[in-house]
């Protein structure tokens, strides 16, 4: 596989939140509330995607208000936050007939065994922060020398912008 190619035919991102926006970690207030720490690097790698038409889209299991909040300050508008009883592969093949977007054409990123089935898929660009799970490792088509909520997700963003020549273009 040509990773360079690769990278210059993705219009769209589908990501994780726990262990690839953010690092994995849940802190816990004293009331009991959960949140969680994002990259500003990564926002702003995210603001200038959605700014150059890249479709983005987030599937993950929590259900946070904050992170709710966060993706929407970011403008990312196909959001799936919880399971609803469905795997992350279920709610990936309904968005993606729905969506009708060319499999081909989707980066997923993903760090954890959740994220195994739909990374397995073919025709996807499957790619992972470097501190996955070892079995996401194995599968991944591009592993990120950047960690999970550390600057992978501007990473492959970064590396697809850059691919096209629009990394550097102001507007």
């Amino acid at each position: 596989m040509n990773i360079p190619t690769r990278f210059s035919n993705i219009t769209t991102f589908v990501f994780d939140i726990d262990g690839v926006m953010t690092d994995g970690s849940v802190n816990v207030l004293e009331t009991g509330e959960h949140y969680r720490t994002f990259h500003i690097r990564d926002g702003y790698a995210i603001e200038r995607a959605v700014q150059a038409g890249y479709r983005l889209c987030v599937i993950t299991g929590g259900k946070h208000e904050g992170v709710r909040k966060r993706l929407q300050n970011l403008k990312i508008h196909d959001v799936f936050m919880g399971s609803g009883g469905k795997s992350k592969r279920q709610i990936y093949e309904d968005w993606l007939a729905s969506s009708e977007i060319d499999e081909r054409t989707i980066l997923y990123m993903g760090d954890d065994l959740p994220d195994y089935e739909v990374m397995k898929r073919e025709a996807i660009f499957a790619t992972c922060p470097a501190d996955a799970c070892e079995e996401i490792l194995a599968i991944a088509n591009y592993v990120s020398p950047q960690k999970g909520g550390k600057g992978a997700v501007r990473d492959v963003i970064e590396q697809v912008m850059r691919a096209k020549n629009e990394w550097l273009v102001f507007e």
